[in-house]
């Protein structure tokens, strides 16, 4: 009984040391964890709101399409750009033209190399050859600009659909469907992976603290645990009125364990 006595004694007072140890080769400072990016959403041209597929609390995607203008007008002249692109009867019926013009003219330049016609035929020939070869690269030109138009509107009609610049949280629905968009936004976005962790650090410890060095975060509880961030910013330019400097660190969040907005302690290593 005794001897299991000591051997708890021992195992508590090693536990106490080891913390006692922890504490002073650590520097510790309070921090709060922040989104690694807030946006704000909105729409590139303004217009009424047809549909919005998100609601605040919802993970999103980048690239999602998070709400949609109305598009009618839109769709309609991407249609019509569409098909003017894909006509190919124009260019079609000016390559048999120029086709036809060339073997004429054939026929006409050995009728006067044997001195059959006058020159005022062959020269007409060539000149209506000419022009057909002109009239088939215009329309090849008139479909390529077709293209382009095309192109363009798909691009207008894209600006229709809002989607979303982060993969992260909406943290908040501001416009609803039927409502005009101009310059407000309509949702707000969050990047929760990894998160930032601000530390506020007197000037003393400049220089300690420098771009690279891992340190432990323990967020608040109920939350609670232990993590690792790595330093990604040290403020160059010192607080002159408090005497201190900003530090950014970044912690990964794969599992969006950790919520935004919790206090917590930072341990640096000792120098």
């Amino acid at each position: 009984m005794r001897r299991a006595y000591l051997l708890l004694l021992t195992c508590m007072l090693l536990v106490l040391f080891v913390r006692s140890s922890e504490a002073a080769e650590s520097i510790e400072f309070d921090g709060l964890i922040e989104p690694y990016m807030v946006v704000k959403v909105g729409s590139g041209v303004p217009g009424i709101l047809e549909t919005v597929t998100v609601d605040r609390g919802d993970f999103v995607e980048k690239g999602q399409v998070l709400a949609e203008l109305q598009s009618g007008v839109e769709k309609a002249t991407m249609g019509l750009a569409r098909a003017r692109a894909q006509m190919e009867t124009p260019i079609e019926l000016k390559r048999v033209h120029l086709e036809f013009e060339g073997r004429k003219y054939q026929r006409l330049q050995e009728l006067y190399k044997k001195k059959a016609i006058p020159f005022h035929e062959l020269d007409e020939a060539e000149t209506n050859r000419m022009l057909a070869e002109s009239e088939l690269q215009e329309a090849i030109e008139t479909k390529r600009l077709a293209e382009l138009q095309l192109e363009h509107a798909i691009e207008v009609l894209k600006l229709r659909s809002i989607r979303s610049p982060i993969t992260g949280f909406v943290v908040e629905r501001y416009l609803s469907p039927g409502e005009y968009v101009e310059d407000q936004p309509i949702l707000k976005l969050a990047q929760l992976n990894p998160l930032n962790v601000e530390v506020i650090a007197p000037v003393e410890f400049l220089g300690s603290i420098r771009v690279g060095t891992r340190a432990k975060v323990r967020p608040e509880a109920p939350v609670g645990g232990e993590y690792v961030a790595l330093v990604t910013i040290v403020d160059r330019v010192v607080d002159a009125a408090s005497g201190t400097f900003g530090v950014r660190l970044e912690l990964p969040n794969e599992k969006y364990r950790l919520p935004a907005g919790l206090k917590c302690i930072v341990l640096f290593p000792g120098h």
